[in-house]
């Protein structure tokens, strides 16, 4: 494990393999190095080639945090770990990390390509788009200690699981870890800003030139594949490939190849 101190000083937690190209592995909302162990699988099987990194986004795992977020600081922390690799990298994301690696290379940060699975982008009617005090309800869920609300809220309104499933998961071992990045929820909401709503994307990621592989799972939710499909044809220099997977995740045995073969392709 290695860290990192962001331009706000707070800590970020890593943990890298092998040498070469530069590979860092962006999480989405609520996961971690703890709980997300497909990166590294990916990060064991690339290490021939790269040098991948798998981080704790700030608020989570071995990360501090600084108060007030701000998207902006969670683009110094991939800044710094770009800086600490030792050059341009090779960023991919999984779901909100998509769209914040997405906005650090809007940023402008030294991003040579970009890989995205499944985007969470809601597009058109077939889902509820996103409620438009989301961001708020969950500040204020987490302020008054209800973290299992802010839970609860992320689920059913941003990951669109049916209500009745919620009292079960409650219950689960699941249900702890998920109470103690509650706080970090809003920070994806934050991320995700109006892309949630409904509408199309337009051209707002029309400055993200850098080859860019964007992928789904083929059992996943439709609207999760109508998401990754509007973000591949909104983005000027798009490949779009259906992978296997379901349940909005893949494995490393397929995520592993698709990163190497497109990398080496572009």
């Amino acid at each position: 494990m290695g860290t990192v101190h962001s331009k706000d000083g707070t800590t970020i937690a890593f943990d890298v393999w092998g040498e070469g190209q530069p590979l860092i592995l962006v999480d989405g909302a609520t996961a971690h190095r703890a709980v997300n162990l497909v990166n590294a699988e990916v990060g064991q099987l690339l290490k021939d080639e790269f040098k991948v990194y798998s981080y704790d986004r700030r608020g989570r795992g071995e990360s501090t945090d600084t108060a007030p977020y701000a998207v902006e600081r969670e683009i110094d922390d991939l800044a710094a770990l770009i800086a600490d690799a030792g050059g341009p990298a090779i960023v991919f994301g999984w779901s909100s990390g998509a769209v914040l690696a997405l906005r650090a290379a809007a940023a402008g940060l030294p991003i040579s390509h970009l890989a995205l699975f499944e985007p969470p982008f809601v597009v058109d009617d077939s889902r509820a788009p996103l409620p438009d005090d989301y961001v708020q309800r969950l500040d204020e869920a987490v302020a008054e200690g209800r973290r299992g609300d802010a839970a609860e809220l992320f689920l059913t309104a941003a990951a669109n699981l049916p209500a009745e499933f919620v009292p079960g998961m409650r219950q689960s071992p699941f249900w702890a870890p998920l109470e103690s990045v509650a706080h970090t929820i809003s920070y994806d909401g934050r991320i995700m800003a109006t892309t949630m709503s409904g509408r199309p994307l337009g051209d707002i990621w029309a400055n993200v030139t850098v080859p860019t592989l964007v992928m789904h799972g083929k059992g996943t939710e439709p609207w999760l594949a109508t998401g990754a499909r509007a973000a591949a044809e909104s983005l000027p220099n798009a490949t779009f490939l259906p992978v296997e997977g379901e349940q909005h995740s893949t494995t490393a045995d397929v995520l592993a190849p698709a990163l190497r073969e497109f990398a080496k392709a572009h």
